[in-house]
């Protein structure tokens, strides 16, 4: 059975986080063979009231999804560049 994460995320305004994050954990995901697919990027600014940046992310199982969450480099990208103009962030795991 597949595994997906998905996350939200809204930034101060004027922040760079979503850019700068995004191309990380894009960079980061890549490196992880436990990661079968992975999306993340700035919202497309579209609709008015969105979201800043989002992530989906699917794995085979529960244990692969918490390698990639429990990664230090994860970690570090969260602590160092998401987590200093975080406002809000939501997440939904499914086993879909």
């Amino acid at each position: 059975m597949a595994f997906t994460h998905i996350v939200t995320f809204v930034f101060r305004p004027g922040s760079e986080a979503p850019a700068t994050a995004s191309a990380a954990l894009t960079e980061f995901a890549a490196t992880v063979p436990q990661v079968r697919e992975y999306r993340c990027a700035p919202d497309a600014g579209i609709s008015e009231g969105n979201a800043d940046m989002a992530l989906v992310a699917r794995f085979d199982s529960e244990d692969d999804f918490a390698i990639y969450r429990d990664h230090p480099e994860h970690q570090r990208i969260i602590a160092e560049l998401i987590a200093p103009d975080l406002v809000e962030r939501t997440a939904v795991q499914l086993r879909a």
